[in-house]
């Protein structure tokens, strides 16, 4: 019997959080006041990320051969990192890894989220 090997394909990702989104049953978890910080639209290299402080985020990636828009939910911080996804009975999680939070440099408050410097807008 031939074992075939799954591989996860960004498109069909997006598709299936599209799917699911319909399927999300509860609210998103607000932004708590000691990561007030994070709220707001953050832009950098190939990436815009906005949260709401109601827990909203939206998410999109532009990486030649790789495209990710997605709506979703913030479903907790761990430390500095925070994790989005959906919630309902097909739960979703991915973590943001952050790994220089908000911080004021030159007049302007940035982050690092996977990898990428981010500026807030104000």
């Amino acid at each position: 019997m031939m074992k075939r090997t799954v591989q996860p394909v960004l498109s069909g990702m997006v598709v299936a959080l599209g799917l699911l989104a319909g399927a999300a049953q509860a609210e998103a978890l607000p932004v708590p006041a000691s990561k007030a910080a994070y709220v707001g639209a953050w832009t950098g290299k190939q990436m815009e990320l906005k949260i709401e402080q109601n827990g909203k985020i939206f998410y999109k990636r532009d990486e030649p051969g790789k495209r990710l828009s997605v709506n979703i939910e913030l479903t907790g911080f761990d430390g500095d990192s925070f994790r989005g996804g959906l919630n309902g009975p097909f739960r979703i999680d991915t973590t943001f890894v952050v790994t220089k939070p908000p911080h004021k440099e030159g007049g302007k408050l940035k982050m690092t989220v996977d990898g990428v410097e981010l500026t807030r807008a104000d």
